[in-house]
């Protein structure tokens, strides 16, 4: 089913979407899809800084479109009182650098097949060899959905104050997302936070170890665990 938002542009517009990105990271769905690309293509602008969740969703979807771009087809989305947005020209990352392949076909074109390798070309093929296996590599990786309980040392913990400490955490490769205060017994209550990681920069395991249960944010928090990690997509 189409979500429909009207005047995105207006104060109005953008509180409601904030509201609507309250609980939610995306425009429909559990991963960015066209619906995202069309609407943050439809904003004159970033939301302020007062839109928190749109801001927030905005920026990621601006970090996704530069890292890989947004393939997900989405369920679709009408931006009313808006000009129709083509999202496909945003969504789709840019094409591999030709420049690179035609010098790759130079260096190949060099080589004598049937004479007798020398140590520099022995030297050569080696370091082509591992340029192709580490691109290669980069192209494997891709993007996860990680869903993170953390858990506060008492009911006398400020969770606006934990919460804050972990959004603090500024990594590449790391995108919070949507959060919610969850009770589990005795007046204590865990935060809940979705965030979205390229595999290849961002450790869960580390970002656990060495960032959330560390000073200062320790002060907040006692314990984190994975209660969710999907593979989004790969590029």
């Amino acid at each position: 089913m189409a979500v429909a938002f009207h005047d995105i542009n207006s104060a109005a517009g953008l509180k409601k979407l904030d509201q609507y990105l309250l609980t939610r990271s995306y425009i429909t769905g559990y991963q960015a899809s066209k619906d995202d690309v069309t609407v943050h293509a439809a904003l004159s602008k970033p939301p302020s800084a007062e839109y928190v969740n749109a801001s927030r969703w905005y920026n990621h979807i601006a970090a996704l479109l530069r890292i890989s771009g947004v393939s997900g087809e989405g369920c679709g989305v009408k931006i009313e009182g808006s000009a129709p947005i083509t999202a496909e020209a945003v969504a789709t990352p840019p094409a591999c650098d030709s420049k690179a392949s035609a010098a790759e076909d130079d260096d190949d074109s060099d080589v004598d097949l049937f004479g007798e390798e020398t140590e520099e070309e022995k030297k050569a093929a080696e370091e082509r060899a591992a340029a192709v296996k580490a691109s290669t590599k980069k192209k494997e990786s891709g993007k996860s959905s990680v869903l993170l309980d953390v858990k506060p040392w008492d009911d006398e913990t400020d969770m606006k104050k934990l919460e804050e400490a972990v959004r603090s955490i500024e990594v590449e490769g790391l995108f919070w997302g949507a959060s919610k205060l969850v009770p589990v017994g005795y007046g204590i209550k865990k935060l809940t936070i979705m965030l979205t990681i390229v595999d290849d920069l961002v450790s869960v395991d580390s970002l656990i170890e060495e960032r959330l249960t560390v000073e200062p944010i320790n002060e907040y928090v006692q314990s984190c665990d994975i209660v969710a990690f999907n593979k989004i997509c790969k590029y």
